[in-house]
């Protein structure tokens, strides 16, 4: 199992990932295989990472067989959380 700071790591880079992918658009997703390939995470600790995000109303996934993240898309606090990040780094 991943450590705190991996797992807060995981979850930053998914929220950028699908930002980034989804140019902010709620109607678009990605897929859990490509969020795992690209990021390079075990499936165990995307699952883990989704779940979490899905809690705090960032995300929402679309569950397959197994509790696998089928499709992932940003939620509205979302993109919201993510252009005032944007809006920092200038």
């Amino acid at each position: 199992m991943a450590t705190l700071h991996e797992r807060k790591n995981y979850r930053a880079a998914i929220m950028k990932t699908l930002y980034e992918a989804t140019e902010g658009d709620r109607l678009l997703g990605v897929t859990g295989a490509k969020l795992r390939g690209d990021l390079h995470m075990p499936e165990q600790d995307l699952a883990a990472a989704c779940a979490y995000l899905a809690g705090e109303g960032l995300v929402t996934v679309d569950w397959a067989q197994g509790n696998t993240p089928a499709m992932v898309t940003l939620a509205h606090q979302g993109i919201r959380l993510m252009e005032a990040e944007e809006e920092q780094r200038g």
